[in-house]
């Protein structure tokens, strides 16, 4: 009994006795009375003193306050500049120890080999010279593995190393496991009635890996792609009517081997509906409700989509802004009668209640300029809220192209009738290194090499120095664009350039031409832009010899040539690439005669059409064009201002193969004026998506003529020429390909005809 009641005496002695040495060390006995009058700071190498104090919350002559005392600890291990910290109080001194971080020496990667080290180095934060923490260690290794993840190789794994060097420096080694690619051996579907697993492998982003896919990232497993596919599948279904379609799961599964993924989406289809009734209901005064049902794009029995509501709503809150009513608030009430399978849609549109923008805030704008942001906005502080404005200023963001995202939060703000606006983006690499490489059959062998920075500086602005190099051309290009010049919408830049193009073949002279242009334009409209541009160039006709014709030995030598250029272009495609629908046109105007030894006015213009036929993929499009030059004295127009047709421009004639020429020498000498036009179809052949081969049946015709060329031998003539054939296009992985088989069947005995045109192009 006495043997325990003295343990527990000792226990109660030595806990007391630990208490008060913590006390001790933590704080001063009497916290209330202590004035600290030093503070040393121990440990610092590398760190100044000053610098150390300066981040604490605490100050000589303060009483000691443990809360104070925290917060300083806390704030010294924020700065991310120290491995440990130790406060301890000796009477009325503070003394902190600190151990510093070490600074890194160098950065290596070991077993990457897929991968440069120029790509992983591009990802992380860490840089050598920079401060080593475990944190930032931590979240580079997270990029890596992303980053391998995106490229398909799931199973990576990233180990860092920390090699410790004098001095308190380290190397750091990141040890790289890249694993297997893991590729997508299948993507099955369950549920799906209406349309076949075919069908819908087309919908997502997603591939089945294949031989033909060798060069596509999209054949890969990437769980962020998966979600994405997701919301494809959702669009596509309620843009074809199917209202109550739903993705149950999307379940990834590793193949016994560990080395691909089989993918099963299980979806749920629903019921296909139609439009029911589609009117207005408006509570606005002095508008005309014929004028918004007008707009309205799902028609009644026709195929309901979702999309088309929400164009809908857009096309009304832009026609109801622009009449005034900043503040309208739309809501389309949606009536499904699921035995009808029809769906009402009432627009409801009232006045909205009066909000106005408070504060726009950004962030996540790392080097990007926060004026470079707002500058896309139409809203400020202070304007009416737009949810359409809000809406636009979102997709102009994201059409920069500095960003690989943006998020755009409205949230009401602690004043009444106010709303802040958060703009949070994610900015990405907008420096390129481009490579290109093509073929044709026409041009030959080519290639290119830019280098270009599409954010220069964080400004927005735009500089690009590209080489180009071919058998019948060669140039160099350095090009700027200021976006917003003069703090407006009003884009500006120069361009300097030097180019040599071998034109022996078509008409026996090789041009050299070295100049400068100023450029600008605007938007006169939403799809409406004009451009003006001058350009002072020379442009030298040599390598002529007496074999040539007279019209090109008579231009041979230099002509100066100062231009204005006056350009109207609309664009209401649904995209410029492969459209399917919509229609563009320009019209172009250079004279030329300010200054310089040339004179002359040259007009152009071109125009085109895009259908899809009875809502299938197969693709009608109609284009034409046509311009005339001349000049404003007694001399000829140059050489290099005349128009001739052929290769791409009139399929089934040689390039310059139509028009004006001299009989003797077969030189084409170009004409005054000229039309061409085509009609085509296009449409799959029902391949693969991975082998996506369309094909093409065309028409091209067209003419070339009028020349005040006072020389013998010439043949100069309106008659119309036609061509027939089909073409065969691929979007490939290493780049587009073009095939062409045309038949001239209207032409005249000196044109120059080609069958077959080829065209190849890949950057890389």
């Amino acid at each position: 009994m006495r043997r325990k009641l003295n343990m527990r005496v000792v226990a109660r002695i030595l806990v007391v006795l630990l208490i008060g040495s913590l006390h001790t060390n933590m704080a001063p006995a009497n916290d209330e009375k202590n004035i600290i009058s030093e503070i040393r700071v121990l440990g610092n190498k590398r760190i100044e003193r000053a610098t150390v104090i300066s981040y604490l919350k605490i100050n000589k002559g303060d009483k000691y306050d443990s809360d104070k005392i925290d917060d300083s600890l806390k704030s010294l291990f924020n700065t991310g500049l120290f491995a440990d910290v130790n406060f301890k109080s000796q009477n009325d001194i503070l003394i902190i120890k600190v151990v510093e971080n070490p600074i890194i020496n160098s950065i290596s990667f070991e077993g990457n080999k897929r991968l440069t080290n120029e790509i992983l180095v591009s990802e992380i934060s860490l840089r050598p010279r920079v401060v080593y923490t475990r944190t930032k260690v931590k979240n580079d290794v997270k990029r890596l593995l992303n980053i391998y993840r995106r490229s398909g190789r799931f199973g990576a794994t990233v180990e860092p190393k920390a090699v410790k060097l004098s001095e308190n420096r380290v190397d750091l080694i990141y040890e790289v496991t890249e694993g297997p690619l893991n590729g997508i051996r299948s993507i099955n579907f369950i549920g799906n009635q209406k349309y076949s697993d075919r069908k819908l492998r087309d919908v997502i982003q997603t591939d089945e890996s294949t031989v033909w896919n060798f060069l596509s990232s999209d054949d890969s497993y990437d769980p962020d792609r998966i979600s994405f596919d997701k919301e494809l599948l959702r669009r596509f279904y309620l843009s074809e009517g199917y209202a109550d379609f739903r993705v149950v799961s999307a379940i990834a599964e590793l193949t016994e081997d560990q080395e691909d993924f089989i993918i099963t989406f299980t979806i749920v289809e629903g019921s296909k509906y139609k439009f029911g009734d589609v009117d207005v209901n408006l509570r606005l005064r002095n508008i005309n409700i014929d004028e918004l049902r007008s707009l309205i794009v799902g028609k009644k029995n026709k195929v309901y989509d979702a999309n088309q509501v929400e164009e809908t709503i857009q096309a009304l809150t832009v026609h109801i802004g622009a009449l005034g009513f900043a503040f309208v608030d739309i809501r389309p009430r949606v009536k499904r009668n699921r035995e009808e399978k029809i769906i009402n849609v009432t627009y409801d549109i009232s006045e909205g209640s009066r909000v106005y923008v408070e504060r726009i805030n950004i962030r996540g704008n790392l080097r990007t300029l926060d004026k470079v942001i707002r500058r896309e906005f139409t809203l400020s502080e202070g304007d009416a809220f737009n949810t359409a404005k809000l809406r636009k200023a979102r997709q102009d963001l994201q059409n920069l192209g500095f960003f690989s995202r943006v998020d755009i939060i409205n949230e009401p703000s602690i004043e009444p009738d106010y709303t802040t606006i958060d703009v949070d983006v994610e900015e990405k690499s907008t420096g390129e290194l481009s490579i290109g490489a093509g073929f044709s059959s026409t041009a030959g062998p080519l290639g290119d090499v830019s280098i270009r920075e599409r954010n220069l500086l964080g400004r927005g602005q735009d500089l690009k120095l590209s080489l180009s190099l071919g058998t019948e051309e060669q140039k160099i290009d350095l090009s700027f664009t200021e976006p917003y010049f003069l703090n407006r919408s009003l884009a500006a830049g120069f361009d300097l350039f030097a180019r040599t193009t071998d034109r022996t073949n078509e008409s026996s002279f090789q041009e050299d031409q070295q100049g400068f242009a100023l450029r600008t334009g605007y938007y006169l409209g939403p799809k409406l832009r004009h451009s003006i541009r001058y350009t002072l160039y020379n442009n030298d006709i040599a390598g002529v010899d007496t074999s040539a014709s007279k019209v090109v030995q008579s231009q041979a030598g230099s002509l100066v040539t100062s231009s204005i250029k006056n350009e109207l272009y609309f664009n209401m495609l649904n995209r410029n690439y492969n459209p399917t629908d919509g229609y563009f046109g320009s019209y172009n105007v250079e004279i030329a005669g300010i200054g310089g030894s040339s004179k002359f006015l040259r007009n152009k213009l071109k125009g085109g059409y895009y259908t899809s036929l009875f809502d299938t993929s197969i693709v009608a499009n109609i284009s034409a064009e046509a311009g005339h030059v001349f000049t404003f004295n007694d001399d000829t127009v140059p050489l290099m201002k005349r128009f001739n047709l052929g290769g791409v421009s009139l399929r089934g004639f040689d390039n310059a193969g139509v028009g004006p020429r001299d009989l003797v020498t077969g030189d084409a000498i170009g004409g005054h004026q000229f039309y061409s036009g085509t009609a085509e179809l296009t449409f799959p052949l029902g391949l693969p998506k991975e082998v996506d081969i369309k094909g093409s049946v065309f028409t091209d015709f067209g003419s070339a003529w009028g020349i005040d060329d006072p020389f013998s031998d010439l043949v100069d003539d309106a008659n119309p020429r036609a061509s027939f054939g089909i073409g065969f296009g691929w979007a490939s992985p290493i780049g587009p390909l073009r095939f062409d088989f045309a038949n001239a069947f209207m032409k005249e005995d000196y044109d120059k005809t080609r069958t077959f045109n080829f065209n190849f192009g890949t950057r890389f």
